[in-house]
């Protein structure tokens, strides 16, 4: 895909430098293209912070970038290249013929565009005495009145990205988006914990967890980044936790990743000119949620080997397949694969049950799609608790393990030449090897596939107005 940038520096046209601040009754467009053009950027920084940092300043902009066949408008905040807020981050802004941002002159801080200057999003600021839209060197974009005092701030909207000096709260999280998908990622403060999440759905599941040695009793009330950690605090302001970087450069930002959703910290290596990981929460991909497609087995060499379905006598159908939709003991049955587990967890849908009434509980709900059965006891047949999935994703190959059961539902058919009441059980024992490749399943029933096919455009010139 072809890449069109168009990039500039509004407050330069205008005043021969840039400032950190905008004042009541600002007005700025940019136009949008008459037809859509794959890959357009098009971006105006309206104001910058002073270069007394180390690494890249802060720069504020708006943009108008295409997405799904039209065309967003938004307000960002970028160091360097990286964009460390969004207004459109959470619902995104589609307009046509123009992006307008304006500061009125009631105090409000609004996005508009099209022919009849629909406004798209705002501060919601109107008649609290605002009087200027202020970049500060922490990055931290903010709307004061005349004394100075912040009534509305970037850093309560945070996006995938928390900088230096930012408290997020319980209140508050930390989410990233992966392209082409309906899932999301999370990173969360609780009570007792912080947490990374992958949602699907209206279902959460974990798969990353930090617990404090310190909790005392008392809950977790915020998180901070500083120069060289993550700090966690409690409702006393004390800190009770710590996250430490592996590298002694200053940080500069935490990220959710939008396509692993892996935790990092980040420094400005001057040497490379960008920035760089000093800490990851995961370090193999098989522990990250979507490491695979679905069905798919995370491999001790960290590749990716497909549960292939095969329907008897017609032939392979998929390599990995979307989520079998499939309900009720007569039309599915559970694949249990032993040497594997999943990496996602919530709370146990069951306690203190077998793997048989586990699996029975999966056929019987029509959103399960997998489940993982952990026994009390080194023992299968022990009673354990019973975790259902509505999603088969975070699958990966361990060492084997007497106490879990990981069982996949599959569609339920005829087996050709045999007795169907005999020959098929409730779950099929699988041992996964450990050979990388294709992991082969004989399954009766069958799954479907698509293609999706992209489909280029031309493209057209652009340009700005003030």
């Amino acid at each position: 895909m072809k890449i069109y940038e168009l990039f500039f520096l509004i407050c330069w046209l205008a005043h021969g430098y840039c400032t950190s601040d905008i004042h009541i009754g600002y007005q700025v467009s940019l136009a949008i293209p008459t037809s859509y053009c794959e890959g357009f950027i098009g971006r105006a920084f309206l104001i910058e912070t002073d270069h007394n940092q180390i690494g890249p300043n802060f720069r504020g902009a708006i943009s108008v970038e295409a997405n799904n066949d039209k065309y967003t408008c938004s307000l960002d905040v970028f160091m360097g290249n990286v964009k460390v807020w969004s207004s459109g981050h959470l619902s995104q802004f589609y307009t046509i013929d123009k992006c307008t941002l304006e500061l009125t002159q009631y105090g409000d801080l609004l996005l508009k565009g099209g022919l009849d200057d629909r406004v798209g999003w705002k501060a919601g600021t109107s008649g609290q005495g605002v009087k200027r839209l202020n970049l500060l060197g922490t990055g931290n974009l903010v709307l004061v009145d005349a004394m100075n005092l912040i009534k509305w701030q970037s850093f309560n909207f945070p996006t995938n990205i928390m900088l230096w000096g930012q408290r997020l709260s319980s209140r508050t999280r930390l989410t990233s988006f992966p392209s082409n998908s309906s899932l999301s990622y999370s990173f969360e403060i609780q009570y007792d914990k912080i947490a990374l999440y992958l949602y699907s759905g209206k279902s959460k599941y974990s798969y990353w967890e930090y617990t404090p040695l310190e909790l005392d009793g008392l809950n977790i009330t915020y998180v901070e980044l500083t120069s060289n950690a993550l700090e966690i605090f409690n409702n006393e302001n004390r800190r009770i936790g710590r996250i430490t970087s592996d590298k002694p450069e200053p940080l500069r930002f935490l990220a959710l990743g939008n396509s692993t959703g892996n935790l990092g910290f980040y420094y400005y290596s001057s040497d490379k000119g960008k920035f760089e990981a000093s800490y990851q929460a995961l370090n193999t991909s098989c522990d990250l949620p979507l490491a695979c497609k679905p069905y798919g087995i995370c491999t001790f060499s960290e590749k990716c080997s497909c549960i292939r379905l095969i329907k008897r006598g017609d032939g392979l159908l998929s390599d990995c397949t979307e989520n079998v939709r499939i309900c009720g003991r007569n039309d599915s049955q559970m694949l249990e694969l032993q040497g594997v587990t999943s990496v996602l967890r919530s709370n146990p849908y069951k306690v203190n049950v077998t793997k048989e009434i586990c699996a029975n509980l999966c056929l019987d709900n029509c959103t399960c799609v997998a489940a993982l059965h952990s026994s009390y006891e080194n023992d299968p047949v022990k009673p354990g608790e019973c975790y259902v999935y509505g999603l088969a994703r975070g699958v990966k190959q361990i060492e084997r393990d007497g106490r879990l059961s990981y069982m996949v539902k599959v569609p339920k058919g005829t087996d050709q030449g045999h007795d169907k009441h005999s020959h098929w059980k409730k779950w099929i024992p699988f041992v996964v090897g450990v050979v990388d490749g294709v992991v082969l399943l004989l399954v009766l029933g069958g799954v479907g596939y698509y293609v999706i096919r992209k489909r280029r455009k031309s493209c057209v010139d652009t340009g700005h107005s003030n």
